[in-house]
């Protein structure tokens, strides 16, 4: 795992209370693009509690489900593109949702998110235009907060090298981080003048907490049956047996895998565990074999190494890799965590017990909390 991704999984909301770094020593249009790119709209609108803020109907809420259902596949597999060509596809997919919600939501709701949206930004949401318009913010203020930005960004990239290397634990870190946004509000204050400090508040509204969004990943790909082969038991079979929207309701783990990987060996104990020990309260565990050498394009090969490796659960062969390609997939072994809504909610990229890390526990403790939530 990266760095970031250690400091954001330790501590999920960071990335929706917009406290991923943006480079230092930008210009003012740099700046507005960046901003322009943060998923946070993609992340919120799905969740539950920004449903109930918003005060969603049931019939609302499906035509929004509807319209994530139209960006979520390129938005999961934006993750891995090039920075640039990433910023220029979230905000295209941002105004493609837009402009489905516009025609879903009353003007109030609408409002309502929109100031939901600039919370989730943060102090950073004076880089926004519309909040730049509205405060009449002035060219001699913007670098002043860009200075405090980058300071604030400093910090948090030196905690997460730290956090990294083990040299703090995440607690420290959220104490820290808790202090540098501490000091950063402080010295935006002391830049606002106080007609700017009263226009704040129509902006943003009531106080939104969003510690209680839990959902800010995109909703797991649909399996792909093209070039690929279902095996059950040690035995081929000639159908598709799974579909991942029949398994609303049930908490997936996902995994991928080729069967001569050594880390990926290491990492098979825990899924079987997982699926003896879990199975009857829920969690369904699926692993998709995608080929790296020869063998590992072999259906009988493939097909025989599920008896040896102990599978009692269904392996997707993804002979013509098709599923690793959907999922946006960059390593074996990947384990990926869905909810009962069909969400995913985490993911672990290599072996799980690395070098003594906790990660099968860790991975285990959110399996029994995606089972306790309620569908």
């Amino acid at each position: 795992m990266t760095s970031s991704l250690a400091i954001v999984r330790a501590f999920p909301l960071l990335l929706v209370f917009g406290l991923v770094a943006i480079a230092s020593s930008i210009s003012a249009q740099e700046s507005v693009d960046a901003v322009a790119a943060q998923p946070f709209l993609l992340q919120m609108i799905r969740d539950d509690s920004v449903h109930r803020e918003l005060r969603l109907t049931e019939e609302q809420i499906t035509q929004v489900d509807e319209a994530i259902g139209e960006v979520d596949p390129r938005w999961w597999v934006s993750r891995i593109l090039p920075a640039e060509r990433q910023s220029t596809e979230i905000k295209e997919l941002i105004a493609i949702l837009k402009g489905r919600l516009k025609g879903i939501l009353s003007a109030d709701q609408w409002t309502r998110l929109e100031q939901l949206e600039r919370q989730a930004h943060g102090t950073r949401m004076v880089r926004l235009p519309e909040v730049i318009q509205a405060l009449d913010i002035t060219a001699s203020q913007q670098p002043r907060f860009e200075a405090l930005f980058s300071k604030t960004d400093a910090t948090v990239a030196s905690l997460e090298k730290q956090l990294s290397d083990q040299a703090i634990t995440p607690e420290q870190a959220a104490t820290e981080i808790a202090n540098a946004q501490k000091n950063e509000r402080q010295g935006m204050l002391d830049i606002f003048t106080s007609e700017q400090q009263s226009g704040i508040g129509p902006l943003v509204g009531k106080s939104f907490d969003f510690a209680g969004v839990k959902r800010t990943y995109p909703r797991a790909p649909e399996f792909v049956s093209d070039g690929a082969t279902w095996i059950q038991d040690g035995v081929v079979l000639s159908s598709q047996p799974i579909r991942m929207s029949d398994l609303r309701g049930k908490v997936v783990a996902v995994y991928f895998y080729a069967f001569e990987c050594i880390n990926c060996q290491r990492n098979f104990p825990h899924y079987k565990s997982w699926h003896e020990d879990l199975a009857d309260d829920g969690l369904v565990v699926i692993g998709i074999q995608t080929p790296e050498t020869s063998a590992e394009r072999s259906l009988e090969r493939v097909t025989s190494a599920t008896r040896t490796d102990g599978f009692k659960f269904p392996v997707l062969f993804d002979q013509a890799s098709n599923n690793w390609r959907t999922w946006g997939n960059t390593m074996w072994p990947t384990t990926y965590l869905i909810d009962k809504k069909g969400f995913i909610r985490r993911w672990w990229q290599g072996e799980m017990n690395w070098k003594g890390t906790p990660g099968e526990q860790q991975m285990r403790e959110s399996i029994r909390t995606l089972l306790a939530e309620a569908e």
